[in-house]
């Protein structure tokens, strides 16, 4: 029932995410690693939630819908809210003006204080198109609409019978790991196209390379290739950007995820030699120079 075999993984973190709610709800009490293991699986699951609305994990339509009911419930946001904001909005412009996750709304900087304010920002703004989707569904697709509406449904109330139980048990284990499944993947979004050139074909979006971080998150690193084909499961991103990695931008190639966030937002804090240059900025200031010379 799984189109790619490769989802057994994406069924086994689920599991594991599942299986470790429970388990820390009997304990009761916050046991470190397996803390900081369940925070781990959150912010996989806000990975699985996007590469599930572009390639389904299941071939049963009946399975899909449970899969974006058990999704919602740890991703802390109803699963359908990626098709407005994100498959039909971001993949179109990719992070051009329109764009609701654009990432030089306010500033064209890269620091410590754009970073950790974008997923406040681009929250709000995606409210939204969510908000415009549901009222499309209403109008053209009555059944899609209960759908999405029940997602909103069985999140308020697996919260709200989870903070009656026990508000400190829910506030620990499934509020927080919420909070950190929604912000990082919007830090995700903002790292892979900050300062990179939304105009270029094969520029627009930065990727990460390192072993690691691929092999835990599902190949997320790989985004020039997810945006250049958005229908490509995960597991076949690798092969792609192999393909065409020669013609990046080396700046745009990064080999760890956390060396780049240490060295851009940490040392880029107290030496510019370490921050980013906006391919954009110096794009717009090359055609500004090229109409004057003309």
């Amino acid at each position: 029932m799984l189109r790619y075999n490769a989802d057994l993984r994406t069924v086994f973190y689920m599991i594991v995410t599942t299986v470790l709610l429970a388990v820390q709800w009997t304990l009761g009490e916050v046991q470190p690693v397996l803390y900081v293991w369940s925070l781990f699986m959150a912010i996989s699951v806000s990975v699985i939630a996007h590469n599930h609305n572009h390639v389904p994990i299941w071939t049963s339509r009946a399975m899909n819908v449970f899969q974006d009911y058990w999704l919602t419930l740890f991703y802390g946001f109803p699963a359908f809210g990626w098709i407005p904001t994100h498959n039909r909005n971001h993949h179109n412009l990719n992070n051009k003006e329109g764009d609701y996750t654009i990432t030089y709304r306010y500033s064209e900087n890269n620091n410590l204080i754009t970073l950790l304010t974008y997923p406040s920002i681009s929250s709000y703004f995606q409210q939204k198109p969510i908000g415009d989707y549901l009222k499309h569904l209403w109008e053209k697709d009555r059944p899609r609409f209960y759908l999405a509406a029940g997602q909103y449904v069985a999140l308020i109330l697996w919260c709200a019978v989870a903070l009656y139980i026990d508000w400190r048990k829910a506030v620990l284990f499934i509020l927080i790991p919420h909070q950190v499944a929604l912000f990082s993947v919007l830090i995700f979004n903002y790292i892979q196209h900050v300062h990179a050139d939304e105009e270029s074909a094969v520029n627009h979006s930065r990727n990460f390379i390192g072993t690691a971080l691929n092999v835990m998150l599902f190949n997320n690193g790989f985004h020039t290739v997810h945006h250049d084909k958005s229908s490509m499961h995960w597991s076949e991103t690798p092969e792609a950007h192999a393909k065409i990695a020669h013609n990046l931008d080396p700046v745009l190639i990064e080999r760890s995820f956390w060396g780049y966030i240490g060295r851009v937002y940490i040392l880029g804090l107290f030496n510019p030699k370490f921050r980013t240059t906006s391919m954009r900025i110096r794009r717009q200031g090359s055609g500004e120079l090229g109409k004057v010379a003309a």
